[in-house]
């Protein structure tokens, strides 16, 4: 199953209609997605407009795969939970966000090999169709290293701080 996520803030209807023609041409292949505040109606996968979070953790965990906008909470979420990810981020020009930052998240992971990424419909079709050869990553934890907490309350707190070492 492919998991198809867009946030709850903002529509991303480029996205969930890219992955609706897709599918209308891979009808093996079960989509359930998390549409947001669209007006848009898929009609070869299956959708929601919201999940509660903890349904949009249980989808993601079960799913074969995510495909999702570039929103850091989305790849957060997939990494921590080793499952494969295809993102597109969003675009200022195509007024789906007020600045381009999921286009630099979206390079900066990739570059990383944290997360595939697809820049336009054209690319996010062909990378759908590999999916399935699309690896899971290597998880994260849910919280950050111990030492980057120590040196972040040290910064905080006025302490000295050397090369990320509270001293």
């Amino acid at each position: 199953m492919i998991f198809v996520t867009v946030g709850t803030q903002l529509p991303f209807d480029r996205l969930v209609a890219a992955v609706d023609r897709w599918a209308a041409a891979h009808p093996g292949r079960r989509v359930l997605a998390q549409v947001g505040p669209s007006a848009l109606r898929p009609a070869h996968i299956e959708y929601q407009a919201f999940l509660s979070p903890a349904e949009c953790r249980e989808r993601m965990l079960a799913a074969d795969a995510i495909v999702a906008h570039a929103g850091m909470g989305t790849i957060l979420g997939a990494l921590e939970m080793g499952r494969p990810l295809l993102v597109m981020p969003r675009r200022a020009a195509l007024g789906e966000h007020r600045n381009d930052h999921q286009l630099a998240t979206a390079r900066r992971f990739a570059e990383l090999g944290s997360v595939s990424a697809a820049f336009d419909e054209a690319e996010l079709h062909a990378k759908l169709d590999t999916l399935d050869r699309l690896a899971a990553r290597n998880r994260i934890g849910r919280y950050a290293p111990g030492p980057f907490i120590a040196a972040l309350r040290a910064f905080i707190a006025g302490e000295p701080v050397a090369d990320g070492i509270p001293q």
